[in-house]
């Protein structure tokens, strides 16, 4: 899966690549730049459809996968931190 700042990186790089400032971006999609620079630097929050207008607008959509690594179950912690008798 992708990091925040991964996904705001490739917004970023699509962006630029098309010749978009982040205002002329906003100018597109509605959103406010500041919001577009949150995004861009792994530090928004908000909701989904926003991250979606500002994807399809650099031509990237979001994917969902399976997850490839996982937490532990309370059960499986003790065998996870046990110590060794040797």
């Amino acid at each position: 899966m992708a990091t925040r700042i991964q996904i705001g990186s490739a917004i970023r790089a699509n962006r630029r690549s098309l010749g978009y400032t982040q205002q002329a971006l906003s100018g597109i999609t509605g959103i406010h730049k500041s919001t577009i620079s949150e995004i861009e630097n792994g530090r928004f929050t908000g909701s989904f459809d926003i991250l979606e207008r500002v994807l399809d607008a650099v031509g990237l959509q979001f994917e969902v996968s399976d997850k490839k690594h996982r937490l532990p179950d309370w059960d499986e912690l003790d065998t996870l931190f046990t110590e060794d008798d040797a």
